[in-house]
Formats: structure tokens, C-alpha cells, sequence
């Protein structure tokens, strides 16, 4: 489990999470582009969800638990990309999961 430091805040979010996250909101603040960062919280301890405004002003940094950076899912990316373009800024999702075609000549 990992931690994104914003501000005087910090959120625990899985390494995988937190790693495809990382690069979004790379993107967007290198263009100088702002947006809301939300998800859907634990409703067991009384958060149902949560939002927090990514602008350049506040410092940001990530802290992973894992010593490796785990493979970057693109299309995972490019939705997470997508919905930080939308009114509701970046929705944390779940990892879209991209099936491997089998290629009929390589089956035995």
C-alpha cells in the first residue's frame, strides 16, 4: 500500500493504483491543466467518497511500499486520462483488464 502526499494530506492507495496515477496527473499538470481527483471511499468508516482540487501550487509526491514499478496498463491510462477531462475530474476505477487475443496458429 502506498501513499500519495498532497499538500498536508496524505491517502493510502495500492503501488498499481498509485503508479498509474502518478502518471496522469504527470500529464495534466505538465500542461498546466487542474482538475479534481475523486474516488469512492470505505463506507465501513463512514466515507462514502471523496474529491481533492490538483493544481500545481501544492506539492504532490508519491510513496510506493514495493521496490519495483509495476508494468504501466495504457488503457487503464487512457481512461483515467479521459475522466480527469470530464466535470467530475479523475474517477479512480478499477483496472480494466485487456484479454490477449490467440493467435490461431500458435495453439497446439
Amino acid at each position: 500500500m502506498g501513499t500519495l502526499y498532497y499538500g498536508m494530506h496524505s491517502f493510502a492507495l495500492d503501488d498499481r493504483l498509485l503508479s498509474h496515477l502518478q502518471v496522469v496527473i504527470t500529464l495534466k499538470l505538465r500542461r498546466g491543466e487542474h482538475f479534481f481527483l475523486s474516488w469512492r471511499g470505505d463506507s465501513t468508516i463512514g466515507r462514502k467518497r471523496a474529491s481533492v482540487w490538483i493544481d500545481n501550487g501544492v506539492p504532490i509526491m508519491c510513496e510506493y511500499e514495493g521496490g519495483r514499478a509495476p508494468a504501466i496498463n495504457r488503457t487503464w491510462i487512457t481512461e483515467l486520462a479521459e475522466s480527469a477531462n470530464s466535470s467530475y475530474g479523475l474517477m479512480i476505477t478499477d483496472e480494466t483488464i485487456i484479454p490477449i487475443p490467440i493467435d490461431a496458429t500458435d495453439v497446439d
